[in-house]
């Protein structure tokens, strides 16, 4: 995967995992041979910015904390041996269960039983110019919440004016979850007295796919999380305890992991089947250049249920085509759409467009249980439904992909081989948890 990454350009994290922790923090000259076969190896032709020690140690591999700190330090002075010190930056993905409780923000510390592991991690972040790595999964938090925040606010979807969540500290509002939880890390720095760290996101995402106890983990959630994520990172709009901040964000994940242990949603967090078959695709477009009827939902249909009712179909058609303010003109009399003797058809078209118009805002598929998903494209001759492969509103990856983080600052390199964006984070993500 290293060379395939190799004059790329893109930015690399190249991951210790937790099993080879233990034997790098106890010995320099594993940690220079780590060094040595992982990073120096493949520099300048790979990108190789950061290296991830561990993953989510602390609260994982408890009994692993003390040699963490030792691990940064040698695989430091390995660096600097190699002469890679300027270019290559160290730090450990934290998981935000280190902090007890992120809202709000203003209030938030870290789990006090750290509080010299972390006083010595924030340190060496601090002595290197390194950041503060935070996987920021707010699936995970709001459904442990069990109903404190709205979906609404997990999926960074307009609130309920009657429903706003501010911090009754700092009287700043937040928007979403994922900017509180990136607000509480850093207020949990400033809690022992460490400032100007900046937090790189290194796994944020939505399970598409959930248990019957998991109603939340759905294709229209994990696309809505998604897409809304990538909009606002490149917003450049930071938080708002650090509206001048980029949050460079890595996306969890790129495949399905169908071998993870716990939960049914556990190995349904991927973009992609391991086949790559995608299950839906996002776009990288900058906001102020992205076509207003893209969706970024190609290969994903929303159609008529046959069974339904002929009337609730009709109810539901007319809805569409009405207040939902779907485009309805092909399924006119006479237009490539049309069929007088198949309301399910008609109203599949109806449902489907409203559907890619509106996903990224909150919409569903739905119709009262008239409507249900499917990867089988309804399209047939020249009656061509929104989310076709090639479509004219089908969206997809566009050419403007980012590379390595999402980020603000990192659309001007970003015309190169868009799923190549993906490469970095299942590398990431494979190292961490294999």
């Amino acid at each position: 995967m290293l060379n395939a990454l190799a004059n790329t350009g893109i930015e690399v994290i190249v991951g210790v995992p937790n099993d080879q922790l233990l034997r790098v923090g106890q010995s320099r000259s594993e940690a220079a041979d780590w060094i040595n076969k992982n990073v120096a190896a493949y520099i300048p032709a790979t990108n190789i910015t950061y290296i991830a020690v561990g993953n989510e140690v602390l609260t994982t591999i408890p009994n692993a904390a003390l040699v963490l700190i030792p691990a940064l330090q040698f695989l430091q002075s390995a660096l600097l041996a190699a002469n890679l010190n300027s270019q290559v930056k160290i730090s450990s993905p934290q998981s935000i269960d280190m902090i007890p409780k992120f809202f709000p923000p203003s209030t938030a510390t870290f789990n006090s039983t750290w509080n010299s592991i972390m006083n010595q991690y924030l340190q060496f972040l601090k002595n290197y110019g390194s950041s503060f790595m935070l996987n920021a999964q707010t699936y995970y938090a709001y459904t442990k919440g069990q109903g404190i925040f709205p979906l609404d606010f997990a999926l960074f979807q307009a609130l309920n004016p009657n429903n706003q969540v501010v911090d009754p500290n700092t009287n700043l509002y937040y928007t979403n979850m994922f900017d509180s939880m990136v607000d509480a890390a850093y207020y949990s720095m400033q809690a022992l007295n460490f400032t100007g760290i900046p937090v790189i996101v290194t796994a944020s995402g939505w399970p598409w796919f959930g248990g019957s106890k998991e109603p939340d983990a759905t294709v229209d959630n994990a696309l809505a999380y998604n897409s809304n994520l990538i909009k606002h990172v490149l917003n450049g709009s930071g938080t708002p305890s650090q509206p001048t901040a980029q949050i460079n964000t890595y996306i969890f994940e790129l495949f399905n992991e169908d071998l993870r242990p716990g939960p049914i949603s556990e190995k349904n967090w991927g973009i992609m089947y391991p086949n790559k078959t995608a299950l839906y695709t996002l776009s990288f477009e900058h906001p102020d250049e992205s076509d207003g009827d893209s969706t970024g939902l190609v290969g994903v249909f929303c159609v008529a249920n046959s069974s339904a009712p002929a009337i609730a179909l009709k109810q539901g058609l007319d809805w569409a085509c009405g207040p939902g303010s779907a485009n309805c003109s092909a399924i006119q009399p006479g237009q490539p759409c049309y069929d007088s003797n198949n309301i399910a058809a008609v109203a599949s078209y109806a449902y489907n467009d409203y559907y890619h118009r509106t996903q990224a805002n909150g919409g569903t598929c739905n119709f009262n249980n008239t409507a249900m998903i499917t990867t089988t494209d309804p399209s047939h001759g020249l009656c061509i439904f929104a989310g076709r492969s090639g479509s004219s509103k089908g969206g997809g990856i566009s050419p403007g992909s980012a590379l390595g983080p999402i980020s603000p600052t990192n659309l001007a390199s970003a015309f190169q081989l868009c799923w190549l964006s993906y490469l970095v984070t299942v590398l990431l993500l494979l190292l961490f948890y294999y």
